[in-house]
């Protein structure tokens, strides 16, 4: 799946006001270490900011090993420079001195980041020692009740962006478990797809060499047509195989599916019929070109897409009064389109039933023949659905 845009814009925006206000603060760290003449101080302080923004910065894998152990080193350091400044300093009253506020706000990012992604053991050992940095990090100003106030504001805090880190790391989880279950139930589709190819052409290549070994004495020559009619189904097969099996992630499964030719472009009067008699919205489909002889892996997908957006019409679309189905082939590709001219209600191209997940199996389905697939709403309203499949395997997508 690709990466939206609109969402990478808006992470790239808040990493850049998160760095701004790093700054702002680093610079306030700077110059209460020049006012009381902490100097070293102050840059220790900045330069932890600049190693939490290091870490919590990059893009960080699920699970990543290195992000816990980057953690756990900065938030130890942190905690060591805490306690050589309490332990340095005279006991009780104030020190003037800022404790690192850009750290702070580093040390926040860090315990976000590693909620998120970090792997549960060593996660959970970073996460109470960047917790533990950040909450004592105001006990180098001083040792007053003021900065033990802090201490616990900053504890909070620590403790309500882990929370969030780990809300959102459960969204994802399911939103990823919805979308491995669309993509499992796609593939058993085509293993079913599979099966009932190949036991249509299997029996059709059984019954014409029976007929072959029949006539074999009485008339050599329908022998020959008979054979070039096995290699060509056979061949044929053999291709369907190697692509469609390449998707199928799964060796244990063993689809049950009845003994019948699978449905294709061929077959998209008879679902068009289907739709048109429901009532609502009439469904127009426009040809251009033969369709004969069509790999069955892209006649089956493309009567998949065409079914698929047909009834996103019924359920996003209610007040569309015509769904356009304009099927194209060129030499080297199939095109398929539909488009409608209803005002959209929900998220378009994905059914409620399964909410935001209706273009992953479409979507999945199509790359497996190495196809591509695009939606989006037309320039004159609407909703139009994309597909283009090559014809041939070779073909550059």
């Amino acid at each position: 799946m690709q990466t939206d845009p609109n969402r990478m814009i808006l992470r790239r925006l808040a990493q850049f006001l998160a760095l701004f206000g790093m700054a702002l603060l680093g610079m306030f760290d700077v110059a209460q270490g020049l006012l009381t003449r902490a100097e070293v101080l102050g840059l220790i302080q900045v330069g932890l900011a600049l190693a939490a923004a290091a870490v919590w910065l990059p893009v960080h894998r699920p699970g990543s090993p290195r992000l816990p152990t980057a953690a756990m080193a900065l938030g130890g350091f942190s905690l060591l420079v805490t306690v050589g400044i309490a332990v340095t300093s005279p006991p009780g009253g104030s020190y003037g001195t800022s404790w690192g506020l850009a750290e702070s706000a580093g040390l926040l990012g860090v315990c976000y980041v590693v909620a998120r992604h970090s792997t549960a053991g060593r996660g959970a050992i970073a996460l109470l020692i960047v917790g533990a940095a950040v909450s004592f990090a105001p006990l180098r100003s001083g040792q007053e009740a003021i900065y033990v106030i802090f201490g616990l504001i900053q504890a909070l805090a620590a403790a309500a962006v882990i929370g969030l880190g780990i809300y959102l790391r459960v969204i994802e989880g399911s939103r990823q478990r919805a979308v491995d279950a669309v993509r499992a139930e796609q593939r058993a589709e085509f293993a079913r797809d599979l099966h009932d190819f190949i036991a249509h052409h299997v029996t059709g290549i059984v019954v014409q060499a029976q007929g072959a070994k029949f006539i074999a004495e009485q008339d050599p020559q329908r022998v020959l047509h008979a054979l070039d009619q096995i290699e060509r189904a056979g061949a044929e097969t053999m291709a369907s195989m190697r692509r469609m099996v390449g998707v199928l992630r799964d060796p244990e499964s063993k689809p049950d599916a009845p003994l019948a030719p699978v449905a294709g472009v061929h077959d998209l009067g008879v679902l068009l019929e289907q739709f048109n008699s429901a009532g609502g919205a009439k469904a127009r489909i426009h040809l251009d070109g033969d369709l004969d002889g069509l790999p069955v892996e892209i006649s089956t997908s493309a009567y998949r897409v065409v079914m698929e957006a047909l009834t996103n019409v019924r359920q996003h679309a209610p007040d569309a009064t015509a769904a356009d189905v304009w099927i194209r082939r060129t030499p080297e590709w199939l095109l398929v389109r539909i488009a409608n001219d209803g005002v959209i209600t929900a998220r378009a191209g994905t059914p409620r039933e399964r909410p935001g997940y209706g273009l992953v199996g479409l979507t999945e389905r199509v790359r497996a023949v190495a196809g591509r697939i695009t939606a989006m709403p037309g320039i004159e309203g609407g909703w139009v659905v994309d597909a283009a499949f090559p014809i041939d395997p070779r073909t550059d997508p």
